[in-house]
């Protein structure tokens, strides 16, 4: 049996496993902290990518993501302040201005990560600040029943390991920039990629790019 510890998460106190990685003990514990590339199945290699679980740790002199510290006897976090709040801010814009908004016609509305991260946080799920960067990609809908809407993608990952995981692992990250897609090799439709249609990759996207549909 792992070892308990006691941390203090906004003023309360809470206990999870020695080694545990904060965000999931805070979720655990009923708190919420914003987040979309985390995985719990992928615990050895935590991405901290989409930079939206930063929280301030007592003792340290600036914001770490919440996804790759493991918790430990004593540790003090808090998941709100004006610094933490900044950055989520900034980094939820920026996805934004890269995504398709179209919660009304999307398979994920009402079940939607961007819509309970702006919910939770009072943000706005259209930016304020920043132009919307339309990219029009291309719908894949080769494979019955499975939908990939890249321009609905944030580049979360977890559709890739999900794949890996219990598909066939036909998809991956290519290009750099603003040009980062999740495709298949070759960027072949999902139909010529030797994807099984098993919807791993639509259950594990928050935000509905991958979507199962009758």
């Amino acid at each position: 049996m792992a070892e308990k510890v006691t941390i203090t998460i906004d003023g309360r106190t809470v206990s999870a496993e020695a080694g545990e990685m904060l965000l999931w003990a805070a979720l655990d514990n009923g708190i919420y902290i914003p987040h979309l590339c985390a995985d719990r199945e992928d615990k050895e290699n935590p991405a901290a990518s989409c930079r939206l679980c930063f929280v301030e740790v007592q003792g340290r002199p600036v914001p770490v993501p919440a996804c790759t510290l493991p918790v430990s006897e004593g540790l003090v976090i808090n998941t709100r302040s004006e610094r933490v709040d900044g950055l989520v801010a900034a980094a939820f814009e920026l996805l934004m201005s890269n995504h398709k908004l179209d919660c009304k016609n999307c398979p994920a509305n009402g079940n939607c990560e961007l819509q309970r991260i702006a919910k939770e946080r009072k943000l706005r799920l259209k930016p304020k600040n920043l132009p919307v960067l339309e990219r029009n990609l291309p719908v894949d809908n080769s494979v019955a029943g499975l939908v990939y809407d890249p321009n609905k993608c944030v580049l979360c990952g977890r559709c890739v390991r999900a794949c890996r995981r219990g598909g066939n692992a036909v998809l991956g990250f290519t290009r750099r920039g603003y040009d980062r897609v999740v495709t298949t090799f070759g960027d072949v439709p999902l139909a010529e990629s030797g994807c099984s249609g098993c919807g791993e990759c639509a259950g594990a996207c928050p935000v509905g790019a991958f979507s199962v549909q009758k």
